[in-house]
């Protein structure tokens, strides 16, 4: 039997060592996905604690810390599989085999699949407007963006324009918990943005809680996401890069915070 409410459900799961999962539950027909699969334990306790059933396993990317668990986790539930076409090579066997565009469903939920290469070719991000979430992993991060071991910065940085255009109130879960370096960082490229020293206070707060930083609103990142403002005129110039392209900044940003 369908459940009662209305509200899509969203629950953000700790796993290994900083990643991130994510559970989007359907309470209109009882579906639930799984958003990445870096660790069973804690992901069938989330599930357990709620009384939900896995019905669907979304994938990002191929990195192992975002699919270690896909198969236990389908063999203990029989959840459909859903990943990305061009990437299905190097995932866990897939029953839905996606490219930008395609709708991923769960229940009544629709999620559209958006190509965000960079961090690896072939990563895809997951949009549910229903539940005002994107389900990012490690394309858009928490103040940052993934390393590019695959992709190129002009990939990255069109992807990250994608995911910048979505409804400024969007929820962004992304896969790790990086946000306390990742502000550390972001205050050398824009240390007089007031808005990412109060948020870099608030991430600091949270984390000497214990508490995750994630998921963030896409309009605190656009704000204080140095990653997402490579065309402000203003960081051009803290970088020395006045009237340089949006994509070369973006790669100067990058190029610095691989060496920070």
């Amino acid at each position: 039997m369908p459940e009662t409410g209305t509200r899509p459900e969203i629950v953000t799961i700790p796993c290994l060592q900083d990643n991130y999962a994510y559970l989007l539950h359907d309470p209109a027909t009882g579906r639930t996905a799984l958003i990445d699969a870096p660790e069973a334990a804690p992901i069938e306790a989330a599930l357990a604690a709620r009384g939900w059933q896995l019905t669907d396993i979304v994938i990002t990317h191929h990195h192992w810390d975002h699919v270690d668990s896909v198969e236990a986790l389908r063999s203990a539930t029989g959840a459909r599989v859903w990943g990305a076409a061009a990437d299905a090579h190097r995932l866990p066997p897939l029953d839905h085999a996606l490219a930008e565009g395609d709708t991923v469903e769960i229940g009544t939920l629709q999620g559209r699949v958006i190509d965000v290469s960079g961090h690896t070719v072939g990563h895809v991000a997951y949009h549910f407007p229903e539940a005002g979430a994107v389900f990012t992993a490690d394309s858009l991060m928490a103040l940052g963006c993934g390393r590019l071991f695959e992709g190129t910065p002009g990939q990255m940085w069109e992807s990250l324009q994608k995911l910048a255009a979505l409804p400024p109130e969007t929820l962004v879960c992304s896969g790790h918990e990086y946000t306390a370096a990742n502000a550390r960082f972001a205050l050398t490229i824009e240390p007089g943005n007031a808005a990412l020293r109060s948020r870099s206070d608030a991430v600091a707060a949270a984390r000497a809680e214990g508490r995750p930083t994630v998921p963030s609103s896409l309009t605190e990142e656009l704000a204080t996401n140095p990653f997402l403002r490579a065309a402000d005129p203003g960081i051009a110039a803290q970088l020395d890069m006045a009237g340089a392209a949006p994509a070369d900044v973006f790669a100067r940003i990058r190029s610095l915070k691989d060496a920070f």
